[in-house]
């Protein structure tokens, strides 16, 4: 074989060679939480903030503790319930000093697959979100530059940084840790997961008939996209008493997050239901997807179950998160 005639050959072979090195140096750049429920896409870890044992306990201490806020009377968790399905059972939070919020808590629930968050979506990533709370004077109230001085103030706290980065306390090490452990709540493999990923009898008759009203008769699926349910989108859905863009929410295990909507306006999946067959509250900016379903008696028992049953995670991620949060071994 002439060179010239072996030419092809070597150009092609040249071609793989470099989108292998490229590919390789995309693994390396990024990193990913692998090991996720049937039905999730890997969890994107930002290569500045890598995972670590050290730094989920830290951020799991720091997400349970009300040393936060400026007060010393609330947590995290105190509007992100483990009881509750990492939300809150009221419409809207409370922070210090009694203190009320506009918004009903969201689910952080899978929450590091979000493209987005907070519910008009201001935050890309989670390391981004988890500062506002703690400095905003309806929630937690504190100053960073305090909450620093507060926990290093701590020497156990000192240590579990030193672990968990090689350094003193900051507020962007406290973002990173709770970023770390927030990644870390996963919950999934739903009987609809397992339907889409070749059990077919995961989903009963009624689940099934659910599904086909979600992704077809009533059109859910446009914003709430197969896999994810979720488009990563703001849409104006008519809640509230002004037009607002509001993220599109991730749906799995709803019957653990009652009340619904961005402001907590409704008690039941069942009022959810009835608000979209009849086409939401008409006015200008509404998302011209909302529009009367006339859905039939069965077809809202068939959805409501679906959204329930069919949409319950086989594990989930609970109370004894909070349980035996420990010291380091040689703290005093």
């Amino acid at each position: 074989m002439s060179l010239l005639s072996a030419l092809p050959m070597i150009l092609r072979t040249l071609s793989l060679f470099v989108l292998l090195v490229a590919l390789a140096g995309s693994a390396i750049a990024d990193d990913f939480i692998s090991d996720v429920p049937l039905g999730l896409d890997w969890v994107r870890v930002p290569d500045d903030n890598p995972q670590s044992p050290a730094k989920i306990a830290l951020g799991r201490r720091l997400f349970f503790d009300s040393q936060l806020s400026r007060d010393k009377s609330i947590s995290c968790a105190s509007c992100h319930d483990p009881k509750h399905g990492w939300s809150l059972a009221t419409p809207l939070a409370k922070g210090v000093d009694g203190r009320v919020g506009e918004r009903n808590p969201p689910s952080i629930i899978n929450t590091g697959l979000q493209h987005s968050l907070f519910w008009d979506g201001r935050a890309r990533t989670l390391e981004e979100q988890a500062l506002e709370p703690i400095q905003n004077r309806v929630e937690m109230d504190m100053e960073l530059g305090e909450l620093e001085k507060r926990l290093t103030a701590d020497r156990t706290y000192v240590l579990q940084f030193r672990q968990a980065f090689g350094g003193e306390v900051t507020a962007a090490r406290i973002a990173q840790a709770i970023a770390a452990f927030e990644r870390t709540l996963l919950a999934a493999e739903t009987p609809y997961d397992l339907f889409r990923n070749g059990r077919a009898t995961a989903m009963d008759d009624q689940m099934s008939r659910g599904s086909s009203v979600f992704f077809s008769r009533a059109n859910c699926g446009d914003c709430h996209i197969a896999k994810v349910l979720t488009d990563h989108q703001l849409h104006d859905t008519g809640v509230g008493a002004s037009p607002k863009l509001i993220r599109t929410p991730m749906l799995r295990d709803l019957e653990r997050t009652a009340p619904y909507m961005h402001d907590g306006s409704f008690a039941t999946l069942r009022d959810v239901v009835e608000y979209y067959d009849r086409g939401g509250n008409q006015r200008a900016g509404l998302d011209p997807r909302m529009r009367p379903l006339n859905l039939t008696r069965q077809e809202k028992e068939d959805l409501l179950y679906f959204l329930t049953a069919g949409l319950r995670s086989r594990a989930y991620p609970g109370v004894e998160i909070s349980a035996g949060i420990e010291l380091p071994t040689n703290s005093p």
